[in-house]
Parts: C-alpha cells; sequence; structure tokens
C-alpha cells in the first residue's frame, strides 16, 4: 500500500515522465477531447469513477459514460475517471510511489470523497482489491479511516455483491441516474454540518437503491448454507433495487470524451431500449433490468446526432439487450439511415434477433454498412431450445440465414452454450447438424456464383448458473463433462470455413463460484490477490493455481458454490436484495423448463414475473 504524501507538482511530473515509458502511455495521462476539468476550489463532492480493468475496455462502457455526464452536469459536483493500470505502469507506479491517481487532475483518488466502482464482470474482484491499495488505501472497510473516502459499487455484480461486502462501504442497486445524485446531495448536505461515517452510511440505507452491507448479519448452517440475514440496526429489508421509470426523460449525454487511443468499441452509442421481454431462462440480464422500456425515436435519434456532432465519431451503435425488440424497430432504421447515409456514419446493430430478422431490417443494414452478422441460437436442438426458453426454431434460424446470404452475407457468428440444464449428448450433436445445415443453406443459396466463401465461426461458452435467473438453482456441469462435450464437437466440426472457439472452463467455474458465493469467500479474494491474482478475466494473466491455493487456505471448495443443485427452500446470499423478480416465479421458471414448457415473451401475455407488481403496473413490456 502507497503512503508517501507527494506535493502535486512533483507527482504530475513523475506520472508525465513514468507514461513515456509505458507501453499504452495514452492511457494514463488524460487531457482527451470532452473530459471534464473543474475549479476544486467550487467543487463539494468529488467522485472517483473506477472502472476495474484497463483503460481500452472501460472507456467502452455506456455506464460510465452516462454517469459521468451526469454528475459532471451538477457545478458543484466533480467526477473523474480511474482505470486499473496494466502490469507495466502498475509496477513502475509502486517503485517511485505513485498512487492511483484521476485522468482528469491527476491528484490521487484517496483525496476524493467517493471512490465507486463499476461491477461489470466476477472476474475482476482482485482488480478492485489492487486498486484500492494502489490508492494507498485498506482494502477491507473495517480498517479504512473516517477520513479515507467512502468506497461504493455498482452495476449486474452487485445483484450479489456478498463475496465483496468485506471491502465496500455501499452498493448501488439497479439503474444509477437518480439515486447516485441522491447519494451525493446527502453527502454533500452531511459534509457542511460535520457528520461521522457511520452517521452517513445509517442515513444513505434509508434511500431506495443503497445497500450498506455492514449493517446486515449473516448467519449459517454447519453444512455452509446460509440461515439467515438480518440488520440488528434495522435497515431495510429487502433492500430494493431503482429503476428508471421514462427513458425519454432521463439524462444522458450529447458528448463523450473521445479517447487518444483506440479502445474496444470506439463509436457513438446510443442506448434504444432497458430491459427485455424475452426471459430466456440462463440470462441474468434479462431479469435484473427489467422492466422492458423503449425509448422514443426522436429521442434516439436527437441523441445519435448530437453524439456525431460533438465526438466526431463515424460510426453509431444501438445498445440494448435486444435491439430488434423495440416496436419500431423499422421505424427507426429509416430514420437513422437517412442521417447516417447523408453523413457517411456507418451504423451498427449488435443484439438482432433471429424471429426478428426481416429483408426490410437487412435492406437497411446495407444502405450504410455490410459486415458479418450475429446470432445467439444458444441450443443445437429444439428441445434444448425450449428448455431455455429461447423461443426461436430451427426454421427461424434457416430462415433468417437464407435471407443474410441472399443478401451478400458471407459471414456469420453463431453462440452456443454448452452445460446447460438436461443436456444431453444429442443436444451437442445439435449444434453440429445446425452448422452443416447453415453452411450447405450458404452454398444452396450461392449456387452459381463465383467469388463467395462462407466463414462460419461458432463460439461454445460454458453455461455458468447466475442469480437472479430461473437456472440459479441449478448445478454447473464438471470440467471432465465439459471437455468430453468440446471433443463431440471439435472432432465432428472439421472444415477449413468453420472456426470453433471455447471458454476456458476454469474462467466459468471461478465465475459461477463469484456469482453465487457468499460473504466468506471475500477472505478467498483477498488470498488471492495477495497470491498476485489480478485481470482474472485475461488469458496471459489468469492464475487458477492461486486461486485453488486460497480457496483451500480458507477452507471452501468452488465446487459447494458451483456444482451444487440447490433446493428450492434454501436461502440464497442474494435473498435480502429486491430486483423485482419473484422468487416463486423463478420456481415456477425453473420447473417448466424441467418439462420443456415454454413461456411466451412479456409483448405476448404477462409470465406474473413479478415487475408489474412492484412498478405498479403502469409500464412493462407486455402493455401491448
Amino acid at each position: 500500500m502507497l503512503n508517501d504524501n507527494i506535493p502535486s507538482s512533483q507527482l504530475r511530473d513523475r506520472i508525465e515522465r513514468l507514461a513515456l515509458r509505458s507501453n499504452k502511455p495514452s492511457r494514463y495521462i488524460g487531457g482527451e477531447v470532452g473530459s471534464v476539468v473543474k475549479d476544486k476550489s467550487g467543487v463539494t463532492v468529488r467522485f472517483a469513477f473506477c472502472f476495474p480493468d484497463t483503460y481500452e475496455v472501460g472507456m467502452s462502457h455506456l455506464g460510465m459514460k452516462i454517469l459521468y455526464g451526469l454528475k459532471n452536469a451538477r457545478p458543484e459536483f466533480w467526477c473523474e475517471r480511474v482505470f486499473a493500470p496494466e502490469k507495466d505502469f502498475e509496477d513502475a507506479m509502486r517503485q517511485n510511489n505513485i498512487p492511483l491517481y484521476a485522468l482528469e487532475s491527476l491528484d490521487p483518488i484517496r483525496e476524493f470523497d467517493f471512490i465507486g466502482f463499476t461491477m461489470q464482470y466476477e472476474l475482476s474482484y482482485t482488480n478492485v482489491l489492487n486498486m484500492l491499495d494502489l490508492a494507498g488505501l485498506e482494502v477491507y472497510a473495517r480498517d479504512r479511516s473516517e477520513n479515507d473516502p467512502i468506497v461504493v459499487a455498482g452495476g449486474p455484480c452487485v445483484c450479489n455483491p456478498e463475496p465483496l461486502a468485506d471491502f465496500f462501504d455501499l452498493f448501488i442497486l439497479g439503474e444509477g441516474e437518480e439515486v447516485n445524485l441522491e447519494l451525493m446531495d446527502l453527502y454533500a448536505d452531511m459534509k457542511k454540518r460535520g457528520f461521522k461515517k457511520s452517521e452517513f452510511l445509517s442515513s444513505a440505507s434509508k434511500i431506495e437503491g443503497i445497500y450498506v452491507p455492514s449493517l446486515y448479519e449473516v448467519s449459517y448452517h454447519e453444512d455452509g448454507r446460509v440461515k439467515n440475514i438480518v440488520s440488528p440496526q434495522g435497515a431495510p429489508l429487502p433492500i430494493r433495487k431503482r429503476v428508471i421509470k421514462d427513458l425519454d426523460s432521463v439524462y444522458y449525454p450529447d458528448y463523450f470524451v473521445v479517447p487518444f487511443t483506440d479502445i474496444v468499441h470506439d463509436r457513438a452509442v446510443v442506448e434504444v431500449l432497458r430491459g427485455c421481454i424475452r426471459g430466456c431462462r440462463f440470462c441474468q440480464a434479462g431479469y435484473i433490468y427489467r422492466p422492458f422500456r423503449e425509448k422514443s425515436i426522436d429521442s434516439i435519434a436527437g441523441e445519435a446526432k448530437a453524439l456525431c456532432e460533438q465526438t466526431g465519431y463515424e460510426e453509431i451503435s444501438l445498445s440494448s439487450l435486444s435491439t430488434s425488440d423495440h416496436p419500431k424497430i423499422e421505424e427507426l432504421l429509416s430514420r437513422l439511415v437517412d442521417y447516417t447515409e447523408s453523413e457517411k456514419i456507418s451504423l451498427s446493430l449488435p443484439s438482432l434477433r433471429v424471429d426478428s430478422f426481416s429483408e426490410e431490417i437487412i435492406e437497411k443494414i446495407n444502405r450504410v454498412r455490410k459486415s458479418g452478422l450475429t446470432f445467439a441460437a444458444e441450443a443445437g436442438t429444439q428441445r434444448l431450445r425450449d428448455v431455455i426458453n429461447k423461443n426461436i426454431t430451427e426454421d427461424e434460424i434457416l430462415s433468417t440465414c437464407a435471407i443474410a446470404f441472399a443478401a451478400g452475407y458471407s459471414t456469420v457468428k453463431l453462440y452456443f452454450m454448452l452445460g446447460l440444464p438436461t443436456e444431453t449428448e444429442e443436444d451437442v450433436m445439435g449444434i453440429v447438424l445446425l452448422v452443416r445445415r447453415i453452411s450447405d443453406l450458404f452454398y444452396s443459396v450461392n449456387k452459381g456464383v463465383k467469388g463467395r466463401f462462407l466463414s462460419i465461426h461458432v463460439s461454445c461458452a460454458t453455461f455458468v448458473p447466475k442469480p437472479f435467473t430461473p437456472f440459479e438453482f441449478e448445478a454447473q456441469i464438471t470440467k471432465e463433462e465439459i471437455v468430453k462435450r468440446q471433443a463431440i464437437l471439435s472432432s465432428s466440426l472439421k472444415s477449413k470455413h468453420i472456426k470453433l472457439s471455447y471458454h476456458d472452463y476454469n474462467v466459468s467455474i471461478l465465475e459461477a463460484v463469484l456469482a453465487r458465493g457468499d460473504r466468506r469467500l471475500g477472505q478467498v479474494i483477498y488470498s488471492a490477490w495477495k497470491k498476485g491474482c489480478t485481470f482474472d478475466s485475461w488469458d496471459e494473466h489468469f492464475k487458477f493455481e492461486s486461486w485453488l491455493e486460497a480457496f483451500e487456505e480458507c477452507k471452501l471448495e468452488p465446487e459447494f458454490y458451483a456444482c451444487r443443485q440447490r433446493e428450492y427452500e434454501e436461502k440464497n446470499p442474494w435473498e435480502h436484495l429486491d430486483y423485482f423478480i419473484s422468487k416463486s416465479f423463478l420456481i415456477s421458471e425453473n420447473k417448466k423448463a424441467k418439462m420443456g414448457i415454454t413461456t411466451p415473451s412479456c409483448r405476448e401475455k404477462c409470465s406474473g414475473c413479478g415487475v408489474m407488481k412492484e412498478c405498479g403496473g403502469t409500464y412493462c413490456g407486455g402493455r401491448g
């Protein structure tokens, strides 16, 4: 942990000098177009927004862009960006006593009022500890002083924040545009009057969407299962997530910080909707982001135009869980294509559904850009697609591919999962047969056409059971079984135009452990970090053996969390958190999965998941 107090002028000189020696100096110097610099004397609350991964990954994240602009729109607040330094620059920082700093001011983040992390994936957890340590702070919340910043987290992973509970002062559940400002307003008010950290946390816990883990106690059965979760201090139970009701009226930035270097998604991004109407039983995002809400076409078009004009980007991407589920998708595309075509701007449409793909949509896409198409079939047989409630048929998959091939597309990416509940070898072979049929279809559609060759990329992830899904009760498949099923695919899909890829099982089991874990995993995360584990989602940095050593030292077993079937009556570590999806609904959907019974989309019929009740029945994807 770094503790040296270096004058700001010397610190700035050291940063600039060392950054030039790093692999990518532009990650570490700030000063990009669109970055917000304020006079500290006029600022009441400073917020260090941390993304626990590299600059290139974090700068691509839409949520960070939204909250950065939202907070900085208030003159008395200053939000600055912080990213995890890569190994080369981290070593230089530690050797030269440079604490973790924010890009806008280059000030150490331990001087800020808030340090906030967005938790987008479980394998970033050790990076959080490393960044706190690099900032010169104790990693355990209980060891930090009254004068240290409030350390907070939000994002999808905090739907079960228990493995991280010992490291954070509070968590923000759900959508952050309103609750972030309420939290900072509370802090500003209490800061004027003087306060103890415990007083602030107690007051913050009364804001809907704020979870203060130190106010709750967890007990366990002898076999390790959670017994009870209580709040001796009388804090709210359950803690409800926050939801934005009207996407047209909520803040959305008209500018982005434009990086000096290439980032993962280097383009303007416009959110078109939130939530999902589909109900795929494995998909956590499809449940925790409910209810379904779409923006108006006027809002989307206006935001796209403003972002392109302010940033100079020549590509727009539409962001959502399922873009083609916007009820006016064709009208929206017509409006956007008219603009992008006239301005020579590319339009990217990720998250297209097979069953909502049409000749009209592809015609509009082709007016501005033709690249590969990506479809998530998820399973190779109709039986298994019904189990997971994918609600697409093989005929729809082939029909979609035929439309694409006839329009000149020759590159297709197909996503599948292995190890889904009830999966058999016949289901695995179903992937092989489906890929072969798509291949045959391409050459049938292009019969007699010269110079057109097919490229199929088949990606097979390992199923990871996640909280707040109907499959949260399911056991993850063992490594022996996944290797066996991968071998079936490898031996059966040997073709020069088919590229097959898998996820590393060791990564998948660790993801499952952290996703469904309890507070006791905090000691495992700490031990793994002390053994040098950081950037666990990067193949070149992942040290699975060190993680196994950490589990052994802490007398916990990964299989207990990942590979154990959970009874419906078991109290889960996240059961005190309310994401509006009732447990009775998840149990019902799990039972229907075992019977191969599908549930229609919210637009066809309300499935009674609990969202309508929690939201007062005023808005939901099932409204017609």
